[in-house]
């Protein structure tokens, strides 16, 4: 029995599960750009993200047995290997380890070192245990003949179950009422009176070509240095068209957009203070059911806890927004449980930031739960 939300702007909240059951292997997915698609679903329209992400970035050369390469990087302003790639890559490489029948239900990730953007990822699989139902992989990416991050997946042959529950989602306003980070972006860039630092900040997001789409629910009053409660809402989706293709492909999308765009929740409370960068420290996520990452899905992030230079976050996605709904169109919950872990170098003296959904340093995405760990040091 799936628990059904109150209706909101005059749509109904109901348990999601999309039909996207097309069996084949995720290495075949990934290295055939017609592979995304399947008899019967929509053509792919401007903006196919399979050119972008599923043949680019989260595609992975085969060099041996559980052995692979990532040569294509998206580099962010930090100048860092963006930690949702690597995320993402080492996801696709385990998916490539299991039977075609077996999807991911749960990943759990550390980030070990900074990766170098001008080198490749090598990421080596260990096949730790293949059952009847589950299978478990372990995986490690390697630069410069050291480990920068280690991951354990676990996937499962689907089961149905008679007993079932979910959160009920939050009332908010669906996404075609909200306005975009860039919109939001562009809208602030108009101001004829902000401040230059605040302009240069925001043009340099702006230059940012991320394929993600955010739309905040509640912006935070960006230029604000009162402290607000640690909890943000959020409308996520990749920018473009992925299509009904294997389950595991929108999961490999959905881990590499969980790194984007969330960290600032626990700057939140702290707004007087400036940070100099933030980095990933651990990374887990837990898929539910079927979804898609090209659809909106709704993002609570929350910030329960911050000291001893970390701080904690949970980010509970609930929601998939799914136009292909009976009645033409409507708002699904229950997607993927996503927790997530980052670290967060902090300067220590007063003087406002930027505020938190604008920062180039922020992250996440997914339809699930997520908590992150942040880690602060002052300078």
């Amino acid at each position: 029995m799936a628990v059904r939300a109150p209706r909101v702007g005059g749509v109904s909240w109901s348990a999601v599960r999309v039909a996207s059951r097309r069996r084949c292997r995720v290495a075949e997915v990934m290295g055939t750009p017609g592979g995304a698609g399947g008899a019967g679903s929509d053509p792919p329209p401007p903006g196919d993200l399979r050119s972008v992400l599923i043949t680019s970035v989260l595609n992975l050369e085969r060099l041996e047995v559980d052995l692979f390469r990532g040569r294509h990087h998206w580099v962010p302003a930090t100048q860092r290997l963006f930690g949702g790639q690597i995320v993402g890559q080492a996801l696709v490489a385990a998916a490539r380890s299991v039977s075609r029948d077996e999807q991911v239900h749960s990943l759990h990730c550390y980030f070990v070192r900074a990766g170098d953007p001008k080198v490749p990822v090598l990421y080596e699989v260990e096949r730790t245990r293949t059952g009847k139902s589950f299978s478990v992989r372990s995986v490690k990416a390697i630069q410069h003949g050291k480990p920068i991050f280690t991951c354990q997946a676990s996937f499962q042959l689907s089961q149905e179950s008679p007993v079932q529950h979910q959160f009920t989602m939050p009332a908010v306003p669906p996404p075609e009422e909200l306005l975009t980070q860039d919109e939001l972006i562009q809208k602030f860039l108009q101001n004829p009176n902000l401040a230059e630092r605040y302009r240069k900040q925001l043009t340099k997001i702006q230059a940012e070509d991320v394929p993600i789409d955010i739309k905040p629910v509640n912006p935070p009053d960006t230029f604000s240095s009162e402290p607000q409660e640690p909890k943000q809402l959020f409308w996520v989706r990749a920018r473009g068209y992925i299509g009904e293709t294997d389950m595991k492909v929108h999961c490999c999308v959905a881990a590499y957009i969980s790194d984007y765009a969330f960290l600032g929740t626990a700057l939140l409370p702290h707004r007087q203070y400036r940070i100099k960068f933030m980095v990933s420290l651990d990374h887990s996520m837990w898929f539910h059911a079927p979804f898609r990452a090209d659809h909106w899905m709704l993002y609570e992030c929350e910030s329960p806890w911050s000291g001893k230079s970390l701080a904690c976050f949970w980010e509970i996605s609930m929601v998939e927004a799914s136009p292909a709904c009976p009645g033409g169109g409507g708002l699904h919950s229950d997607s993927f449980f996503l927790q997530v872990g980052v670290g967060a170098w902090c300067r220590d003296g007063c003087g406002a930031g930027m505020g938190s959904w604008l920062s180039p340093a922020r992250r996440k995405v997914s339809s699930g739960w997520n908590r992150r760990q942040t880690r602060a040091s002052s300078s």
